[in-house]
Order: structure tokens, then C-alpha cells, then sequence
């Protein structure tokens, strides 16, 4: 009952069909079951007040009201039973409303033998006066157009949504390349500028001031980061797409710069799509970036494994990290798990218990996008 939910205009329906019902069933009542086939009628409509919360439940219990008021001598028309057909399709229980429809419409002429009709012909005109199969299909017809309407509505509000992010991660992206473009110029000035200050120092024999050597430093890094961001911006289909057979090459270029590089791949590589592929690239440059830029480390070993269904990207380093460190979410650990979030992954990113710095991110292959 926690999760039930009952509209008030379920009730409200619930209600008036009972009534209905009720007002239908007093002129062919008789001495003998009256009591028990407007019991029968009020609980056939009141069942109605849940029959979006147990559309199959309605269905029966409607259906059994019907057949057993009939066999009680009330030969009322079954307003009940076909709201409870149409909530049923609307819910898409399509087979069983079929299957309970049969079972009930077998059942009605019995019940009309039972409540002592003159004979089969004459149960089957009154079985006929309480579900009409005419109106059965109606009824079934009105859910299922009214479902195939909300699913139409449902898809078209998802692709809206989509068209609306696709073109705001469009927008985002353009306003990226163009910063960066801007920002580069600028950098490249700044950098030219003191490269050729400090060369001047130099020629003349003079000290470098410290300030001036440290701009120089600042503006080759800045050069190199946004190079590399760059890269990534302008990775799109018109750009040689990069994957996990490309990984070796950031391990060597790892090594160039001394840090002791080591790659592990456990099984076979199936054929990924390339969205992962592309993903698990990214994770492995990104995750060498950060250990021989930011984490003062001496060794990292790269972990590649192929798992039936997924594959696991784990790249360890025994830099400065220790255990209990936050790390800092920068826009390159945040780029990471956005690109395995949007694949349906999981990314863990933190210290190690012996030290160090783990990137660890899990990539499903058969729920790729």
C-alpha cells in the first residue's frame, strides 16, 4: 500500500460506474439474491478506484463480479469490466486482457444457465446483453490508441531533450576552440616575449632575473597544455581516431620523459566500439598526464583487461598521493568521468593504500550507446 497511488478521478469513476450499475440492477433484481448481486455490482465498479496501481488484478476481479451477478439473475450491461479492458491495454497488458476476455466471455453463457434461462440460445442472448464483444474490441482498441499515443509523446519530449544537449555540448564546444584558439595567441606572445628577454640577458651577460625565468617556464608549460587540449577539442570524426592499440605509444612517450613505464594486457582484445576504444585512449593518456606532470612519481604501470562484456582500464603511479588525500578535481578527472559515465561505465579515481595514485574505470562493451 506504501506505493499505491490512487487518483481521485479514479475514484471519482469508481464511483459513478458502481452507481451505474447499481441503478441497472435494481429492476431486474430478485427476492432471493438481490443482497448478493448488489454486493456483486458495487465491488465490480469500486474495483476501478485502483486499476492503475493492478491493472491485471482489476481485470480479474471485474471480470468475476460480471460472471457471478449474471449467475445471481442481474442481467446489467458490464460498464466495469470493459473500463477495466481499457486501463489494462492503456498498461499495456495486452495478452493477458485477451486471455481473462476469453475465459470471461466462455464464462457468461454458464452463468446465465445457472441463474435458469430456457435454454443454450436463450444463455447466449443474455450473455450477450451483459459483454458485447463488439464493445470488448472498443474498449481494447481505445487503451492501446491512447498508449501508442503516450509512447509517441514520451519519445518525441526524450528526442527534444537530446536535440536540446546536443546542440548546448555543440555550443559548449565551439566556445572552447574558440578560447583556446585565443588563449593560445596570447600564451605564444607572452612566451616569445621572455624566451627572447632571457636570450638578450644571456648575450649580454647578465642575470637572469628570477620573475623572467619563471614566465619563460610558465608559458612553456601553458603552451604544452593547451596543445594538448586542443587535441582533444578538435577530436572529431575528421581527425585520425585514436584507440587502445595506440596505448604503447603513450607508454613509450611516458618513458621519454623518465618516468618507468610499465603495460599489462590481460586477454584478448574483441572488437570494441569505438567509442570505447576511444574513451579507454583517452583515460590512459589523460591518467600519464597527470602522473608525469602533477604527481612526482618515479614508476606507473598501465593495466588493460578484457572481460567478456567489458573491459577495465587501471593506471597505478607511486607519486606523492597518500592515503586520506582528496583528490583534486581538476577538468581533466572530470573529463574522464564524463566520458565513462556517458558510456554506461564506473570510474574510480583515488589514492592508494601503499601510496600512490590509482585511476581505475570499468567500460561496458554491450551497453555502449
Amino acid at each position: 500500500m506504501g506505493g499505491m497511488r490512487i487518483d481521485l478521478r479514479d475514484a471519482a469513476v469508481a464511483v459513478g460506474v458502481a452507481a451505474i450499475l447499481l441503478f441497472d440492477g435494481l429492476p431486474g433484481s430478485r427476492p432471493g439474491s438481490a443482497v448478493v448481486g448488489w454486493v456483486l455490482l458495487a465491488a465490480g465498479g469500486l474495483a476501478l478506484v485502483v486499476r492503475r496501481n493492478w491493472p491485471v488484478a482489476v481485470l480479474v476481479v471485474t471480470g468475476l463480479c460480471a460472471v457471478a451477478y449474471r449467475a445471481a439473475g442481474f442481467e446489467v450491461f458490464a460498464v466495469a469490466y470493459l473500463v477495466a479492458v481499457y486501463s489494462a491495454v492503456r498498461a499495456g497488458r495486452r495478452l493477458a486482457t485477451v486471455v481473462i476476455s476469453v475465459a470471461v466471455l466462455v464464462a457468461l453463457p454458464f452463468a446465465a444457465v445457472l441463474s435458469g434461462s430456457d435454454g443454450a440460445g436463450a444463455a447466449v442472448d443474455q450473455a450477450r446483453g451483459v459483454l458485447e464483444l463488439a464493445w470488448l474490441i472498443a474498449a481494447g482498441a481505445a487503451g492501446e490508441a491512447l498508449r501508442q499515443a503516450e509512447r509517441r509523446a514520451d519519445e518525441a519530449e526524450r528526442t527534444r531533450e537530446e536535440i536540446a544537449l546536443r546542440r548546448a555540448g555543440e555550443e559548449r564546444l565551439h566556445l572552447a576552440r574558440e578560447l583556446h584558439d585565443s588563449l593560445t595567441h596570447q600564451i605564444s606572445v607572452i612566451k616569445v616575449q621572455a624566451e627572447a628577454a632571457v636570450h638578450l640577458a644571456q648575450r649580454r651577460g647578465e642575470q637572469v632575473p628570477e620573475a623572467l625565468a619563471a614566465i619563460r617556464e610558465a608559458g612553456r608549460e601553458a603552451s604544452r597544455e593547451l596543445r594538448a587540449t586542443l587535441e582533444a577539442l578538435r577530436d572529431d570524426d575528421s581527425a585520425v581516431p585514436r584507440g587502445l592499440g595506440d596505448v604503447p605509444d603513450l607508454v613509450r612517450q611516458a618513458r621519454s620523459t623518465g618516468l618507468e613505464a610499465t603495460l599489462t594486457v590481460d586477454g584478448h582484445r574483441p572488437d570494441l566500439p569505438e567509442a570505447v576504444d576511444r574513451t579507454a585512449y583517452r583515460i590512459v593518456q589523460e591518467s600519464l598526464t597527470n602522473v608525469t606532470r602533477h604527481a612526482a612519481a618515479a614508476a606507473a604501470t598501465v593495466r588493460i583487461g578484457y572481460r567478456p562484456g567489458a573491459v577495465s582500464i587501471q593506471v597505478d603511479d607511486d607519486g606523492r598521493a597518500a592515503p586520506g588525500d582528496k583528490p583534486v578535481p581538476g577538468t581533466g578527472l572530470l573529463g574522464m568521468r564524463e566520458r565513462v559515465t556517458a558510456l554506461g561505465g564506473r570510474l574510480r579515481a583515488e589514492p592508494r593504500a601503499e601510496g600512490g595514485f590509482t585511476v581505475h574505470a570499468e567500460l561496458p562493451v554491450d551497453r555502449t550507446p
